[in-house]
């Protein structure tokens, strides 16, 4: 399929796709589009990377048309920040349709009466709730990666907004990978949904393995770094995939900037060759010596994966936070192993027990719901100032664990023993009045520590403070952690809730 066109969509939404270097459609977006047309309620296996976000806007945008003051469309995101990211990405499809697209939690005009509205999962809830988001001409619903909004906040509050839905509203929800309660969802309240694109039945041969570099927008300043160390490391020529021809002419523009003279594949002229098409690109390299290559853009689906990086070993792929998990799942489909490539590292110290901490938590964890925790912080800080900070927390656990007083120490071995976790309830002076939702404070909780989502239980949201049960055994890493942070424009103050033996109670207040 060469183009939006031949997915019949209106001509003037085609026009204001192609403005925004949105040429042809992905395999997702092919599949996808003409189903949601219809009205059909879908289920897409997919993450960021894939063209996730056009795939079911676009069918939208050309299905749902811009008239009335209350949303049509209702997104549900994990946090603020992805429903902000997200609705501001679809405002610049609008342009040319006259929907108008607005966030809950954002700097948005009325976002109550635009045509389609994005918002963190408890904001719609609330919404909802006090009656100013009205349900009655809501026609679909999206409930955007719901394994993140799982890992987060939970997908409880999913099923309430559920229940305010009218009967036949069209429901589109995106996962990846599609876990147990997620699976669990769909069988309760989607009805006759399809699922795309189709699970594999087996794993595929095993071909090689793909190296990539996790990045903040935009890729091409990655790009310049790696095309530079792979120069560095014997490469007479770096072969860097784009999706467009506009984003190729800006990627080579940036290269050339910086004297990385790039041109067309096979140009022996030039150090850096830019392709879009694989297949045309393999040819022009065929038979060339010391070909690497660097996919300034994630490859979209798995046969755009084999093609780009069955040319030579030691390729690149730069992703966001966000792309991690479709890039993993290429790989498993195309049979190539996805392995980090961190930048060098500039010196080393004895620190070898906090690498061998931090390369088994790489190997062996879920990492994606904290990447999309840190992601925001990707435009003000450089990921391996993140990294740092992320081992300063992970030292400072260290020397809580080792101060713990002898009771606390076996209370925590008796509830491991046992197999159940005991739980502290903290105190945290950030409340309602404030603004804060639970999931604020989850967040804040496992971005300043990275102890594990399921580490944290109940969360309490009263008018002046916010009461919060986690694990006994990370109780005084929390603590230490988001005392003294900002949580909502409010410097945190953070205690056990209750003094506990052999714990000194500091500035006790009554509490409710």
């Amino acid at each position: 399929m060469e183009s939006f066109d031949d997915l019949s969509i209106a001509p003037e939404l085609a026009e204001g796709l192609a403005a925004e270097g949105l040429e042809t459609p992905t395999p997702l977006q092919q599949d996808a589009i003409p189903l949601i047309q219809k009205g059909n309620s879908l289920a897409l296996a997919a993450g960021p990377g894939s063209g996730l976000l056009a795939a079911w806007s676009i069918g939208l945008l050309d299905k749902i048309e811009p008239e009335g003051d209350s949303p049509r469309v209702v997104v549900l995101c994990a946090t603020d920040d992805v429903a902000n990211r997200l609705a501001e990405s679809v405002a610049r499809m609008t342009l040319v349709t006259g929907h108008s697209v607005a966030a809950l939690g954002g700097s948005w005009v009325l976002p109550e009466r635009a045509h389609i509205l994005f918002g963190a999962v408890d904001d719609v809830l609330s919404a909802l709730t006090a009656g100013d988001l009205s349900p009655d001409a809501i026609e679909v619903v999206v409930v955007d990666q719901a394994q993140l909004i799982e890992a987060l906040v939970g997908l409880a509050d999913v099923e309430r907004v559920f229940d305010y839905l009218p009967e036949g509203t069209q429901r589109i929800l995106s996962a990846l990978p599609m876990t147990d309660a997620v699976s669990d969802l769909m069988e309760r309240h989607f009805k006759r949904t399809m699922t795309i694109p189709t699970p594999p039945s087996s794993d595929s041969p095993k071909r090689g393995e793909v190296r990539f570099r996790i990045t903040p927008e935009p890729t091409e300043v990655a790009a310049l770094s790696v095309i530079d160390e792979l120069f560095a490391d014997g490469a007479r020529h770096a072969l860097v995939f784009c999706r467009s021809e506009d984003r190729a002419a800006d990627v080579g523009d940036y290269l050339t900037l910086h004297g990385f003279a790039a041109g067309a594949p096979g140009d022996e002229s030039v150090p850096v060759w830019l392709g879009v098409d694989a297949l045309e690109a393999r040819s022009d390299a065929k038979d060339v010596e010391g070909v690497v290559v660097v996919s300034c853009d994630v490859p979209a689906d798995p046969d755009t994966l084999d093609r780009r990086h069955s040319i030579g070993a030691s390729g690149v792929v730069l992703v966001v936070a966000r792309e991690v998990a479709h890039l993993r799942s290429l790989g498993k489909l195309t049979g190539y192993d996805t392995i980090p490539f961190p930048p060098p590292a500039k010196a080393r110290g004895d620190v070898g027990r906090i690498q061998d901490m931090l390369t088994r938590a790489m190997e062996t964890e879920d990492t994606v719901p904290y990447l999309l925790a840190i992601e925001p912080l990707f435009e003000r800080f450089d990921p391996a100032e993140l990294a740092a900070a992320a081992v300063s927390l992970l030292r400072k656990k260290d020397r809580s664990t080792s101060l713990e007083t002898p009771a606390t120490t076996q209370g925590s071995a008796a509830a491991r023993a046992s197999g159940t976790p005991a739980w502290a309830k903290l105190f945290v002076g950030v409340g309602e009045r404030d603004g804060l939702k639970a999931g604020d404070l989850l967040g804040a909780i496992v971005g300043e520590t990275g102890v594990a989502g399921d580490a944290v239980g109940k969360i309490e949201i009263k008018e002046s403070h916010s009461l919060v049960e986690v694990h006994d055994s990370v109780a005084r890493t929390v603590i230490q952690a988001i005392n003294g942070t900002t949580i909502k424009g409010r410097s945190v103050r953070a205690d056990f809730d209750r003094p506990r033996r052999g714990t000194p109670q500091r500035g006790a207040r009554p509490r409710s």
